[in-house]
């Protein structure tokens, strides 16, 4: 079988199983199993795919049709610009999470926690673009092997801590990034299967309102905040109001709502203006 003909079989297969963008899976998941980018596959259309490669990309397809993420099955994402290993330990990083990184790299830094930091991919990714020094955070055993083998093949050295939120952490930082679990318990029935049945619980919900998190990070980062530090996380587009109110009543300035290139909410940012300074109920 040539790739042009595995690619409209491949495509097929997941249009009948219900997947959105069935085309664009098949290509990603054929170039994978045989080596390509998946925008260099045009230009093999009339080779061979090849026995061993077919039967890996069979294998895929019956993953993807039920519901398994590309991410997973590829076991990478590109996230910006940089390849990060992922598996069902970690949630997949989205392309909406690099509005926090452009925020964050939009002034200098030295040192950077990353809370709950799953794949790594935030924090290394600031950490080489700026030099900076990192501490990760997570709950997940599993995540943080994640991390630190991202972290080993981008030849990076954070500091990888098995903590829940600021336990455990050491002195203060020029930033604090988190990107939380902050579905609501009562939203999770309408997440698509990708999500709901494929990635960790624990990343995605924290129960309840989904402000959980929130709360403790508003209780701990000015303690772990330089003086005009700054607090950036990512939130649910209906999210804004409550944690801006949320970190204004520890005593955070600055704090602000900024949208995603969708124009959706989707991250709040906060800075430690005032230092040390009592918190402002």
């Amino acid at each position: 079988m040539i790739v042009a003909e595995a690619l409209r079989a491949g495509t097929a297969r997941l249009a009948k199983a219900g997947i959105d963008e069935p085309a664009r899976d098949a290509r990603w998941l054929l170039a994978h199993m045989m080596g390509f980018a998946p925008d260099r596959l045009v230009l093999h259309m009339q080779d061979e795919v090849g026995t061993h490669a077919a039967h890996r990309y069979d294998i895929a397809l019956t993953a993807r049709a039920a519901r398994q993420p590309v991410a997973q099955i590829v076991g990478e994402r590109m996230f910006w610009g940089r390849r990060f290993r992922i598996t069902p330990e970690v949630l997949d990083p989205r392309p909406e999470t690099e509005t926090l990184v452009a925020l964050a790299l939009a002034e200098p830094f030295g040192s950077v926690l990353d809370l709950g930091t799953g794949s790594g991919a935030i924090a290394l990714t600031l950490m080489a673009e700026t030099g900076a020094a990192a501490t990760a955070t997570d709950l997940s055993p599993g995540a943080l092997a994640v991390a630190g083998e991202n972290a080993s093949r981008l030849g990076l050295h954070p500091t990888f801590l098995l903590a829940d939120w600021f336990a455990g952490v050491q002195g203060r930082f020029d930033l604090i990034v988190s990107n939380p679990p902050y579905i609501a318990e009562d939203e999770m029935e309408g997440l698509a299967p990708e999500v709901r049945e494929w990635e960790p619980r624990m990343a995605l919900t924290p129960g309840g309102d989904g402000l959980d998190p929130y709360r403790a990070i508003a209780a701990g980062a000015a303690d772990h905040l330089s003086p005009n530090g700054r607090l950036l996380v990512e939130i649910g587009p209906t999210q804004g109001r409550a944690v801006c109110d949320l970190f204004r009543s520890h005593g955070l300035d600055e704090v602000a709502v900024h949208d995603d290139l969708d124009g959706r909410s989707r991250v709040v940012s906060a800075r430690n203006r005032d230092f040390p300074r009592e918190r402002r109920d």
